[in-house]
């Protein structure tokens, strides 16, 4: 995975860059009138526990580039990849393609024309066609997406 590039969506983070750690958990927080926290409080959360479903076949993306604004997919996003998750059609993943990764819908539904599309959602962004003459292979399925709000 190290000799791969991103292309305009992905670089590796390792999960060992993630370190478990076990914070206070609030749950049911209204986003409209407040009300007192400490009705809220749960035993604490571990992101990895929450997230990572298959801890030997999972990874972490950052996101470079603006191609999948569109679902809220930003800059700078962590994204967790599953490796043993089922791909399906419209299924966010990475993929490598040419030897250059990138983070994508993909669209299956024109498998049986001899080709496959690698979705943006950003309309400045075309969609990647990979057919038979294209080095091509799936990195894993999209299951999480964190985002850093103190840029904000």
């Amino acid at each position: 995975m190290n000799d791969m590039k991103p292309i305009d969506g992905a670089e590796y983070i390792t999960l060992e860059d993630a370190k478990r750690l076990s914070l206070p958990y609030y749950e049911g927080l209204q986003a409209g009138f407040p009300s007192p926290a400490g009705d809220y409080q749960h035993e604490s959360l571990d992101l990895n526990e929450k997230f990572i479903r298959h801890r030997e076949a999972s990874y972490y993306v950052r996101v470079k580039g603006e191609s999948m604004i569109g679902i809220g997919l930003f800059d700078g996003d962590i994204c967790l990849v599953d490796r043993q998750e089922e791909i399906s059609n419209g299924s966010i993943v990475v993929a490598c393609i040419n030897r250059g990764l990138t983070v994508k819908t993909i669209d299956l539904s024109t498998r049986d024309k001899g080709y496959v599309r690698l979705v943006p959602a950003n309309p400045d962004f075309k969609p990647i066609i990979v057919d038979a003459n294209d080095e091509f292979f799936l990195q894993g399925k999209v299951t999480s997406i964190h985002r850093d709000t103190s840029k904000y």
